[in-house]
C-alpha cells in the first residue's frame, strides 16, 4: 500500500468512501465530484500507478468495470494514464459514467469541445 495514496487508504479502510460494490481484489465507490449521477470509480486493491503497469490488473479491474456498465443503458468506461491524459490520481481507476442522450457532458475528443486543425 502506498499510504500517500487516497485510493489505497480507502482500500485499507482508512479513509472514507462511499461504497457501491466490492470484490475480492477490487472496489467501486462513489466520486466526491460525480460528472452524471451514477458515477462510480472502479479500482483495484493493489497499488497500480496505471493502465498500463500491470496488464494483469488492469484487465481484472475492467472486468469488474464491465458488471457495472453491463446494467446500463449508456455508459462511458474511461481511465487515463499520465498528467497530459488528465490522470490526477497514481493508482489505477476506471470511471463508470451513466449517460443520457442530451446530457451536455462532452468528452475530451468530441466536436463539442475539440476543433481539428
Amino acid at each position: 500500500m502506498a499510504t500517500a495514496c487516497v485510493f489505497c487508504r480507502i482500500v485499507a479502510g482508512q479513509a472514507p468512501a462511499d461504497v457501491v460494490r466490492e470484490w475480492d481484489d477490487v472496489i467501486a465507490i462513489r466520486p466526491l465530484h460525480p460528472v452524471t449521477p451514477g458515477h462510480v470509480l472502479v479500482i483495484p486493491h493493489t497499488h497500480v500507478p496505471d493502465v498500463g503497469q500491470d496488464p494483469g490488473v488492469a484487465a481484472r479491474t475492467m472486468a469488474c468495470a464491465a458488471e457495472l456498465a453491463a446494467d446500463l443503458p449508456a455508459v462511458n468506461v474511461v481511465t487515463s494514464k499520465g498528467a497530459a491524459a488528465t490522470q490526477t490520481v497514481a493508482h489505477l481507476h476506471l470511471h463508470i459514467v451513466p449517460r443520457t442522450a442530451g446530457d451536455g457532458l462532452p468528452l475530451p475528443w468530441t466536436s463539442q469541445q475539440h476543433t481539428a486543425g
